[in-house]
């Protein structure tokens, strides 16, 4: 076993993690990518749940804008694209050996449990990978958040968000080149500063229950590793 800063954590990967920048869908090679990682993270002994977003699906709360959907309705749908993209990954990892167990905030008990706190923690304790599915199942609440709280609710050693960039920057790095990258904050600086890297709720959360936020390049291969082994890779958001 790897010598570990971080044994017990929830990933968050947005939807558009799972495709290919400006595509939507899921995309065969991100996935296997994305599986890889996850098993160099478990086998050295980390205990790792997972929360997928569904914006490469549906996005509720754009949908409701665009046909006339009712938004509560328009973000169960969304939940529903999670559960999709997490029985892809749950497919994936057990297809590369990776024991793995869906857990969904709506029943769906044909293709995976329901979420049990208990439950969760014991598959984690066991070596699986737990992948949360379907939000918080309620309608106006962000996946953001949901991984806020089951990394709460498992007494989780850090939150790490996976991005698209290096970290938390002083602005958007993709439109802004004078942008500058934080490696260090206090909650209450992103909070103040308003930084869209993560919804304010859920690091109010993490903040209220001492759970560090590690912000992370995604793309970059071995990161997700690095991270648990307590190199500095990316942006930490603590006390």
């Amino acid at each position: 076993m790897a010598d570990l800063k971080y044994r017990r954590v929830v990933l968050k990967i947005s939807g558009e993690g799972l495709c290919r920048q400006g595509t939507s869908g899921i995309d065969a090679e991100e996935l296997q990518r994305i599986g890889a990682e996850i098993k160099l993270v478990v086998e050295s002994g980390v205990e790792l749940g997972l929360v997928i977003g569904g914006g490469n699906i549906v996005r509720g709360g754009d949908l409701a804008k665009k046909i006339k959907i009712a938004e509560p309705a328009a973000h169960y749908m969304g939940m529903l694209g999670t559960v999709i993209n997490a029985i892809a990954v749950q497919e994936v990892l057990e297809s590369i050996g990776v024991e793995t167990r869906v857990q969904s905030a709506i029943a769906i008990d044909r293709v995976c449990e329901k979420f049990v706190r208990r439950r969760a923690m014991r598959h984690l304790e066991k070596g699986r990978v737990v992948v949360f599915a379907a939000g918080t199942g309620n309608p106006f609440v962000t996946t953001d958040t949901a991984a806020a709280l089951r990394a709460s609710e498992i007494g989780a050693d850090a939150l790490l968000k996976a991005t698209k960039v290096d970290g938390v920057y002083s602005a958007d790095p993709m439109s802004d080149p004078d942008a500058q990258l934080h490696e260090d904050l206090t909650y209450n600086e992103f909070i103040d500063s308003r930084l869209k890297v993560m919804d304010l709720s859920a690091m109010v959360m993490c903040q209220q229950n001492h759970i560090p936020v590690v912000v992370f390049n995604l793309k970059e291969s071995g990161n997700m590793r690095k991270v648990v082994e307590g190199e500095r890779v990316g942006t930490v958001v603590s006390g």
